[in-house]
């Protein structure tokens, strides 16, 4: 007779499974605020947490449980709603490496993971790719350079938490999406919004200065103006009450949302040909495009 142990193929994926999301959470922390709302965060780099921007309501006494149960206090260093990440700098002290995941190595079916920090310890959750594609924009203008759509449950106290693959690289930051869809946020936005919240502490957004509403149009659809500041640049162009907005640049524009998503970071100080149908005749008004203040 043999004594050795019959191979458990269940067993050992369980222990990687295991073992993978030890690694996630040995990069992930509690965020803590006054509104009391749990969420997670990821420990980008020493010093620096990144967490859910839409999960974060309050800016100030901002706490943190670090992977080793301390506790240190937090400062939001800036917030980039568009990507929905949210920049804290807190003495964390050294963070452990962790591999990118190349972003051309993830495909539908792939194995992946969302590692949050709860009151009693690490969260885990385990699925498979649900989608990939893009690049895509967000609801609120953001750039991002992937739609990952994750085919698992994400309690929400992981919002803001990592998404690891199945070689334990990183993804990206789990968030909600619509329709109760869990999305990661890819590493690579996460990095260039980073750069821009710790030189500015903001990511700038294009400003027309412009309150508009869909409206049907001749052969289309297109934005009717129903409020304007007069010292915008959209008012120092000579826009007006009632003008409608046919297209950007000779592309059409049928919604809010697609004027929101063209007033991107890249869009600051350029010049845009904006087609306005006004008293039923049209018209090419030229627009330099302004940076929005700071909320």
């Amino acid at each position: 007779m043999s004594d050795q142990t019959p191979f458990d193929p269940l067993a050992t994926f369980s222990d990687r499974l295991a073992a993978l999301g030890a690694l996630g959470a040995a990069r992930t922390v509690a965020v803590h605020g006054r509104d009391g709302r749990a969420r997670s965060g990821l420990l980008w780099a020493e010093g620096l947490v990144v967490t859910a921007e839409e999960a974060l309501e309050r800016d100030d006494e901002l706490g943190l449980t670090l992977p080793d149960g301390r506790e240190v206090a937090a400062s939001l260093a800036g917030r980039d709603p568009g990507t929905d990440v949210a920049l804290l700098r807190a003495e964390t002290g050294p963070v452990p490496a962790l591999d990118l995941a190349p972003p051309t190595a993830l495909a539908p079916g792939h194995l992946i993971l969302a590692i949050g920090r709860g009151e009693f310890g690490p969260l885990v959750a385990f699925g498979a790719t649900a989608a990939v594609g893009g690049p895509w924009r967000s609801m609120r203008g953001g750039r991002l350079e992937r739609r990952i759509q994750l085919g698992l449950r994400l309690d929400p106290v992981a919002e803001g938490g990592a998404v690891l693959d199945h070689a334990g690289r990183l993804v990206g930051m789990a968030v909600p999406g619509p329709r109760r869809q869990a999305l990661a946020i890819p590493a690579e936005t996460i990095a260039r919004s980073v750069e821009l919240l710790r030189s500015r502490g903001r990511v700038a957004r294009g400003y027309l200065g412009l309150a508009l509403q869909p409206v049907r149009l001749e052969g289309g659809r297109g934005l009717i103006v129903v409020g304007i500041d007069p010292l915008s640049p959209a008012g120092r162009a000579g826009l007006l009450l009632g003008d409608v907005l046919a297209a950007w640049d000779g592309a059409p524009l049928g919604s809010v949302r697609e004027m929101l998503a063209r007033l991107d970071p890249e869009s600051v100080g350029t010049e845009v040909a904006l087609e306005v149908v006004r008293a039923g005749e049209r018209r090419r008004v030229m627009v330099r495009i302004g940076e929005r203040a700071a909320a």
